[in-house]
C-alpha cells in the first residue's frame, strides 16, 4: 500500500474521530479471493438459476431484516443521516428481489431468425469472477446493484469496497454468508490500488465494474482496457434540472431542494444545475435560500428535522468550500450557506449560488455536496444548450406544466437518463447510467443483466 492510501478505517464525520481501523489484505489474501472466486465458479454456473434466485431472494429478505443494524453502520461511516441509511438498506431488498423474481425470464435463451434453416439462439451464460470497486456514499445500494443481477447469472465477485467502509462491506459479506451464497461466490477483499491492478491483470478475472469518480475510472478504464477485460464505469455527474414554467414555483423549489439535498448532495445523479426560466428565477431561488438558511448543523444519527448532515471527510467539504470560493472570487453570488465548519468534523452549510460563468470551476466540475447552483435563461432553447454544456453526461429531468413542452426539451438532453417532471425516475427495474464523461454501461432494470454475459450464438442445423 502507498503513502498516499490511509487504510481501511471508520472515521466518523461528524466528530473526525478515527473509530477503528482494519489490515489490509496480503498478497495471499488476494490470491485466496481469486483462487475462491474460480472455484465457486465452476460449480456456481452449473447450479440452476432458480436455485440460484432462492439464495438471493433470501439475501433481500436480510437486507430488511437487519436494516436498522446497517443504517446505524453507514451513518458512523460516512454521516448519511440515519432515515436515509435505513431506507437504503431497504432498497437494497427491492433490487435483489427484482433480480430473484425477474432474472430467470431476463436470462432465458431468446431465439433468432434465421435465413439458412436450422435454429439459431442467443443465450446469456455467466462469464466467471468480477471485481466490483464500490464507492463510499452509498454503501449497500451500489454493491446491490452490481451483486444481485451477476450473482443470479452464475458469476462470481470480488468486492472491493471504499476504504472508509469497512463495517459496512463486512456486514454485506455476512448477508452473503448468511443467505446461502457458496464459499468464494462472494468474497470482500480489503485490497491496496497496487493490488486492484494485479487482479484486474490476472487471467481468471473477466471483468470490473467501478462506480466512482472520473479519475478512478481513467484509471480501472486503462487497466481493463490493457488486460482486455470487460468494464462497466459509473462515474459523475452534473444532471441538469430544468426548470421551464412552473404553477407553483414554492412546490417545484421544495421538489429541486429536496433532491439536491438527498445524502447531503452527495449523489452522482443529483440535480447539480438547476436551470430556470427568467420569468420565474427570482421567485425560485428566494425559496431555495429561505430552506438553506433554516437549516443547522445536526448529528445524522438523530436526523432531527431542519439540520444537515456532515459530508464524508473534512477533505471533501474543504474541497467543496474551495469550489464554491473560486466562484465567489470570479463574480458568483452566495445567497446563503457556503459556511465551512470548525475542527476537524466534515460540516458544511447547505449554499445557494448564482451567477456561475464558465470561467469559474462550479461550471465544469461537479461539486458533490450541498451547493445548489441555479443558472436563469430566456428560452427553452438557451436552457438546452445550457444543460448539455457539461463533460458529463448521467441524467437530467425538465419541468414544466405542459407536458409535450417538456419532452421536446427532455428528448434532446445528452444524458444516459432523462426525465419528465420528477427528478428521476427510481425502481430496482430502471437502468441506471450515463454517456460522455460520466461513464459507459448499464445497471438495474433488464439491462443490468446484460453487461457481464456471454451472449453466445447457439445455432442447430436441420
Amino acid at each position: 500500500m502507498t503513502s498516499s492510501e490511509p487504510g481501511y478505517r471508520v472515521l466518523n464525520p461528524a466528530t473526525g474521530e478515527v473509530v477503528e481501523t482494519f489490515p489490509t489484505a496480503t498478497d495471499a489474501d488476494v490470491e485466496s479471493a481469486l483462487a475462491s472466486a474460480q472455484s465457486a465458479f465452476e460449480s456456481w454456473r452449473e447450479t440452476p438459476i432458480e436455485t440460484r434466485a432462492k439464495v438471493v431472494a433470501r439475501i433481500a429478505e436480510l437486507f430488511t431484516e437487519r436494516a436498522d443494524e446497517l443504517a446505524a453502520i453507514i451513518t458512523e461511516e460516512m454521516g448519511k443521516p440515519l432515515s436515509q441509511s435505513k431506507g437504503e438498506a431497504e432498497f437494497c431488498t427491492d433490487i435483489f428481489n427484482y433480480f430473484a423474481t425477474e432474472g430467470p425470464a431476463l436470462a432465458a435463451d431468446t431465439e433468432i431468425k434465421t435465413f439458412s434453416g436450422g435454429r439459431a439462439v442467443v443465450q446469456k451464460l455467466p462469464v466467471g469472477p468480477l471485481l466490483g470497486i464500490m464507492p463510499w456514499n452509498y454503501p449497500y445500494y451500489q454493491v446491490a446493484r452490481f451483486a444481485a443481477p451477476n450473482l443470479m447469472l452464475g458469476n462470481t465477485i470480488i468486492l472491493k469496497h471504499a476504504e472508509n467502509c469497512p463495517r459496512s462491506a463486512l456486514a454485506i459479506q455476512q448477508i452473503m454468508d448468511d443467505a446461502g451464497v457458496p464459499q468464494g461466490a462472494y468474497v470482500n477483499l480489503f485490497a491496496s490500488h497496487a493490488q486492484i491492478a494485479d487482479i484486474i491483470a490476472d487471467p481468471r478475472l473477466q471483468g470490473v465494474s467501478l462506480t466512482g469518480s472520473e479519475r478512478a475510472g481513467a484509471i480501472i478504464g486503462e487497466l481493463a482496457g490493457k488486460n482486455l477485460k470487460k468494464a462497466v464505469l459509473e462515474l459523475g455527474g452534473s444532471d441538469p434540472f430544468v426548470v421551464l414554467d412552473a404553477a407553483d414555483v414554492a412546490a417545484v423549489a421544495d421538489t429541486a431542494w429536496d433532491t439536491r439535498m438527498e445524502n447531503t448532495g452527495q449523489a452522482c445523479n443529483s440535480n447539480k444545475r438547476m436551470i430556470v426560466m427568467e420569468d420565474i428565477f427570482d421567485g425560485f431561488v428566494a425559496q431555495l435560500t429561505a430552506r438553506a438558511q433554516a437549516l443547522t448543523p445536526g448529528d445524522p444519527a438523530a436526523d432531527a428535522e431542519n439540520t444537515y448532515a456532515p459530508l464524508s471527510s473534512r477533505a471533501a467539504a474543504e474541497g467543496l468550500a474551495a469550489q464554491v470560493q473560486d466562484a465567489v472570487d470570479k463574480g458568483a453570488t452566495l445567497h446563503a450557506g457556503g459556511v465551512l465548519g470548525e475542527g476537524d468534523a466534515a460540516y458544511y452549510a447547505p449554499a445557494v449560488l448564482t451567477g456561475v460563468t464558465p470561467e469559474m470551476r462550479a461550471y465544469r466540475e461537479e461539486l458533490f455536496g450541498p451547493v445548489a447552483v441555479v443558472y436563469k435563461v430566456g428560452s427553452d432553447e438557451e436552457a438546452l444548450r445550457l444543460a448539455n454544456d457539461t463533460p458529463y453526461g448521467l441524467g437530467g429531468a425538465v419541468f414544466s406544466t405542459d407536458t409535450a413542452r417538456a419532452e421536446k426539451v427532455a428528448s434532446r438532453l445528452e444524458s444516459g437518463m432523462s426525465n419528465v417532471n420528477t427528478p428521476a425516475a427510481e425502481g430496482a427495474e430502471m437502468p441506471f447510467g450515463g454517456v460522455k464523461r460520466s461513464g459507459f454501461g448499464r445497471e438495474l432494470g433488464p439491462l443490468g443483466m446484460d453487461e457481464f454475459v456471454n451472449k453466445r450464438l447457439y445455432y442447430v442445423a436441420d
